[in-house]
């Protein structure tokens, strides 16, 4: 089962946003760097990802700058996700709100893929915010090779748009208008 949490809701002086059965997506602590700088410098993670901080100090930098995210509609948010069990961190989603629209991006440790982990954390993340803004779109933007993770969003239900040059990905989303849909379309290539 889910337990959300309010942002009120702490644990020491980390956040906790939500909890499913096996994961807990809390905000950003000192002791992720290491995991971070792990998995954000291994190939099988670091291929499809474009401009996240790779060296340990800007990691650092980041989790310090990033600690006291809460989960908002109103500015984007950082939230590690940990094993339950051992508040050990195995990735993490960065929610981007902007004008009706939540753009999600995410990064799971090479050690831990195949386990169904990034399914569980946003199936429960998604789910929450759309709960909570349930007329916005939610949309991802993808590299082309990347299999696993467009396997993943369709898994989740998003759906393929098509091919957005000016960001050189593929653009999947969930619960888009057919307004909004429409008005993309026009700036897409087909796949």
């Amino acid at each position: 089962g889910l337990r959300f949490h309010d942002n009120t809701a702490q644990e020491g002086d980390t956040m906790t946003f939500l909890e499913t059965n096996r994961l807990r997506l809390r905000s950003v602590e000192a002791k992720d760097a290491d995991v971070m700088y792990d998995y954000r410098n291994n190939e099988i993670c670091a291929r499809y990802q474009r401009g996240q901080v790779k060296d340990f100090d800007g990691i650092c930098q980041l989790v310090e700058r990033r600690k006291n995210d809460q989960m908002s509609t109103e500015a984007s948010f950082l939230a590690a996700v940990a094993l339950k069990e051992t508040d050990a961190m195995i990735g993490e989603i960065v929610v981007m709100p902007q004008e009706s629209n939540i753009s999600l991006g995410y990064t799971f440790s090479y050690r831990h893929h195949r386990k169904g982990y990034a399914f569980e954390a946003l199936t429960a993340l998604t789910a929450l915010l759309h709960s909570r803004c349930p007329d916005w779109d939610f949309t991802c933007f993808v590299e082309p090779e990347n299999a696993p993770s467009i396997a993943l969003l369709k898994k989740l239900g998003f759906q393929l748009m098509g091919y957005l040059p000016s960001k050189k990905s593929l653009l999947f989303e969930k619960w888009m208008s057919p307004e909004t849909k429409a008005e993309i379309a026009q700036a897409l290539t087909p796949c």
